[in-house]
């Protein structure tokens, strides 16, 4: 079989991390949009509000006041969609009704006292003290014994369901293992087992070679387009060094944390100049008791703004009823966001 042209020939590509496929459809990106445009909300420029419910000091939906909290702030979501203290139960009628109950926490992760920021507009001392929350938060909740994976996330945008401009994200900690991480874990295991090497290390140092999908880096990070990306401009963030989680860095590597989510978030906005939408998480071992030396910690960032700041890409179609499908090219896509410049348009513009 010949080679294909993965500039301008439909194909599909494969993602190793879950074993599913993306149809990649370049041509497509000819076609002229007259679809529905979504409306950005303007960035926030107050540094207090006092109708925020996350600002320091402002009381929150259930009576609980915030303190006035000088850098990051935590605290269990005061409506959480999972609870610690569930009692073990089940449903299940032959092989087709079943259910169990479930427990856990839901915790939000206030990143900065400040209305008007983002982790684009933080320093990195700032978001420094964003990765050592996150650190302790995966430690203390990964130790309860019913907690087997603990999953930090941010909703970034009207448009990816977050109701609250103040900079935040979430940590849910589960007593079972989430869909994408088992998919994931069970691939990294199978793929040590047959190469005796990390899944992620050696499809790191493969990009590291081609140079084609890589957007920015420093000494311990990569932020790069994966091969399989479905997102139009989805991202990677890799470590260079192979461990399993946000505890097993060491200090420089902290550091090295913040300025890699500072460097991709500012790169973001610049793209299509505005407070740019996404959903970012990491993924890191299973907290359930054993060590999982097959893992690489990792973070994906999946925005949907596809082609300006008013076009979303919807699941909808095909990728509902088939498999995911992309215009944009993963190597066209990394070489915009690299492109765009290193320093948050705001501060050029002011």
């Amino acid at each position: 079989m010949s080679a294909i042209d993965l500039a301008s020939r439909p194909h599909r590509r494969f993602n190793p991390l879950t074993r599913e496929w993306v149809l990649v459809s370049p041509q497509r990106t000819e076609r002229p949009w007259q679809g529905q445009v979504e409306n950005i909300a303007p960035e926030a420029q107050v540094r207090f509000d006092p109708n925020c419910y996350l600002c320091p000091g402002s009381v929150r939906a259930g009576g609980v006041r915030n303190p006035a909290y000088p850098t990051t702030f935590v605290f269990d979501n005061d409506f959480a969609a999972l609870k610690p203290e569930v009692p073990a139960q089940e449903v299940r009628e032959g092989e087709l009704l079943v259910a169990r109950s479930e427990t856990g926490r839901c915790r939000v992760v206030c990143y900065s006292p400040r209305h008007d920021l983002t982790m684009a507009r933080m320093s990195v001392s700032e978001l420094r003290a964003v990765v050592d929350t996150w650190i302790q938060e995966f430690a203390e909740l990964g130790n309860q014994p019913r907690v087997q994976s603990v999953q930090i996330f941010e909703n970034r945008g009207e448009m990816m369901g977050c109701s609250n401009p103040h900079p935040h994200g979430q940590i849910w900690a589960n007593e079972i293992l989430p869909n994408e991480l088992a998919k994931e874990l069970e691939s990294f295991g199978d793929y040590q087992q047959r190469h005796a090497t990390s899944l992620l290390g050696d499809y790191l140092a493969l990009e590291l070679e081609k140079q084609e999908r890589l957007v920015c880096g420093n000494g311990h990070f990569v932020a790069l387009v994966p091969y399989w990306a479905v997102w139009p401009f989805e991202t990677l963030l890799l470590s260079r060094r192979r461990v399993v989680s946000l505890e097993a860095l060491n200090d420089e590597e902290r550091t090295a944390l913040a300025d890699i989510l500072r460097q991709i978030t500012i790169r973001y906005d610049n793209l299509f100049q505005t407070s740019f939408p996404y959903t970012m998480g990491f993924h890191q071992r299973p907290t359930d008791g054993r060590e999982h030396p097959e893992f690489h910690l990792h973070a994906h960032f999946y925005p949907p703004l596809l082609r300006s700041a008013t076009v979303k890409k919807f699941m909808v179609g095909y990728e509902m009823l088939a498999m995911p499908q992309r215009d944009i090219t993963p190597e066209a896509a990394a070489a915009r966001l690299r492109s765009v410049p290193a320093t948050h348009y705001l501060e050029l513009i002011s």
